[in-house]
């Protein structure tokens, strides 16, 4: 039970975590100290999307899932849990270097627009 428990608690983390590499630039406008955790985040999402590799939180959750007596799953998180809802096929190299170049456009927006807002209010 507690080993289960933990796994669903590793999935949530790990959704946490992709929300924040996509969207976590948009706090920046309430938490501009955010950056400094922000910033390396999505140098690792998108680096763990370019180089096409498994995420360490998606081993972790396999293991608990085995130790509740659960399977786990082959793949990654992302070929798991989110393509299924978005892609009906099995996650490709292609859909990994688009999901990474997403991720690096998505705060590249985020990031030249939160600048040139404190440019414009501390100019």
């Amino acid at each position: 039970m507690i080993n289960a428990l933990a796994a669903d608690a590793v999935v949530l983390l790990h959704l946490a975590f992709i929300a924040f590499v996509i969207g976590g630039a948009a706090l920046l406008w309430r938490w501009p100290r955010l950056v400094v955790l922000h910033v390396p985040a999505v140098l690792w999402g998108a680096y763990a999307e370019f180089a096409g590799m498994i995420c360490p939180l998606t081993p972790l959750e396999n293991r608990l899932r085995a130790l509740a007596g659960d399977g786990g799953y082959r793949g990654g998180f992302v070929e798991h849990y989110l393509l299924p809802l978005i892609y009906p096929e099995a996650l490709t190299r292609e859909v990994q270097l688009v999901l990474g170049l997403f991720v690096v456009a998505v705060n590249v927006a985020l990031y030249a627009a939160w600048l040139i807002t404190r440019r414009r209010l501390h100019g």
